[in-house]
């Protein structure tokens, strides 16, 4: 299996194969692009990131700067907001609902690392897929971690570290982020 091929299948892959480099060198060139756009130029906006992400909804607003590994992996969907500074490590698949915010300096990761210092030093990483549901809302400067799923009508407080799923209809906050209550989800869907 290439490199490439071991990532897609959920194995440990070598992060500086020229293959998933390519991905990364990329990702870094349409970001810059879609940083430089006129901060007022929300067509502009709109037609960077359709062309670049893996598909998204009607309504998708993100602040400069953005950036992320790959693009394509990153799927959208209606009536998004997304802050400034957001990174979304997208080497494996990030899905994100519909009717969700992000707050400031957030990043979502979908690749980890050995624990392992030979692991470390032989350039291995290890990718799962992010999944966030409906009515979201992620508080300013949270961390979410490779393979955790949000539920549906979800708060996550700021400066969160979610590191294992979350259930739907709560609040979620702290080191790691853990439930504090539940909530009402009031649109009755």
């Amino acid at each position: 299996m290439t490199e490439l091929e071991k990532l897609r299948a959920g194995l440990e892959y070598c992060y500086d194969d020229i293959e998933v480099d390519a991905l990364k060198e990329r990702a870094i060139l349409w970001c810059q692009k879609y940083n430089a756009l006129d901060p007022l130029d929300f067509e502009g906006h709109r037609a960077v990131l359709a062309e670049n992400l893996g598909s998204m909804g009607e309504k998708v607003w993100i602040a400069r700067t953005f950036n992320c590994d790959n693009g394509k992996n990153i799927h959208i969907g209606s009536n998004f907001t997304g802050n400034y500074n957001i990174t979304m490590l997208d080497i494996r698949e990030i899905w994100i609902g519909d009717n969700v915010m992000i707050g400031p300096n957030t990043l979502i990761t979908t690749v980890g690392h050995p624990l392992s210092p030979m692991g470390r030093r032989k350039h291995l990483g290890i990718a799962r897929p992010v999944v966030i549901g409906n009515d979201v809302w992620i508080g300013g400067n949270v961390t979410i971690l490779p393979g955790v799923r949000i539920g549906n009508n979800v708060v996550v407080g700021a400066g969160a570290v979610v590191t294992k799923d979350v259930p739907d209809n709560c609040v979620v906050a702290g080191v790691p982020a853990r439930r504090i209550k539940g909530i009402v989800n009031d649109v009755g869907e």
